[in-house]
């Protein structure tokens, strides 16, 4: 169980510290308060501590702390009421309160739209009246005779040049070459087939399947692909199996009594006894191993 602030764990702390010193007063082992509540001797020894920390999730940790002050001859009820309300949040409404109130608003002037339309009507008035005589010089340019007539006799002259030229000089026979036949050859600009790709390369990572067996009774939460599929407590024997195409994430609170078995495996044991642990599993990590 992970909190968020100083205030609220020194405010669990009163809580726990109350509870602790109750038991003492009526010299009551905690071996004897856990066969009572039927709550394991770590848990309670971690909530009387303040090791909230290796704490399942807060629900849990509100059952035992009403079970605990039933036993004690205490409101147990009002006491888990008021660890749910310290373990709520409100800080994190205030905040995004505070954010909110903090954004800057930008005003905009309601002229500077009109300032830019009236800018851009300007400058494309001033296009338009200037490509006007560009357009008309040429125009006229083109309708006079006398550039006509000068670019008639221009044609002319440069065609008699180029045919004298042409019957002075004999014309050399060009041999057609073998390399220029190929070059022409309808076979050589034939386009080489692209190469298929690879089925190899299109293969994906198969799923991971996940066994776990019960060897004591300890809390499980199971997420399967970004889903809870499980949440709760298993007993001795039990045994479960989940498949998972992307990711498989799994928190014990007594990691020491499950044996997890991935892709058929051999089973070895999640982690140590009355410990909490929190494994992620994927098909790339389950095929590495």
């Amino acid at each position: 169980m992970k909190l968020l602030n100083k205030a609220q764990e020194e405010q669990l702390m009163e809580i726990v510290a109350h509870l602790r010193q109750v038991r003492e007063e009526k010299a009551i082992r905690l071996e004897e308060l856990a066969a009572y509540t039927h709550i394991r001797p770590p848990i309670l020894k971690a909530i009387e501590e303040g090791r909230f920390e290796e704490l399942p999730e807060p629900i849990y940790v509100q059952g035992f702390i009403r079970h605990y002050g039933d036993a004690m001859g205490l409101d147990g009820a009002a006491l888990a009421k008021t660890v749910a309300d310290i373990c709520l949040t409100p800080q994190e409404s205030n905040k995004d309160h505070q954010v909110l109130h903090e954004k800057p608003s930008i005003y905009v002037p309601l002229a500077v739209p009109y300032v830019l339309l009236l800018g851009a009507a300007c400058f494309g008035l001033y296009y338009i009246l200037n490509q006007q005589p560009s357009v008309e010089s040429a125009s006229q340019r083109k309708s006079s005779p006398v550039a006509s007539k000068q670019k008639t006799e221009s044609a002319s002259k440069t065609a008699s040049l180029v045919s004298s030229a042409s019957s002075s000089k004999p014309k050399p026979s060009v041999p057609v070459s073998l390399a220029t036949t190929k070059a022409l050859s309808p076979q050589a600009t034939t386009p080489s087939p692209s190469p298929t790709p690879s089925p190899t390369a299109q293969k994906t990572s198969p799923p991971v399947e996940v066994t776990l067996e019960l060897q004591d009774k300890s809390w499980l939460r199971v997420k399967v692909d970004g889903k809870t599929e499980f949440e709760g407590e298993l007993n001795k024997g039990d045994k479960k199996t989940w498949t998972a195409k992307k990711e498989l994430i799994i928190r014990s609170g007594n990691a020491g009594a499950v044996l997890i078995s991935t892709n058929k495996k051999q089973p070895t044991p999640l982690g140590s006894i009355d410990s909490v642990k929190q494994v992620t599993i994927t098909p790339e990590t389950a095929n590495s191993q």
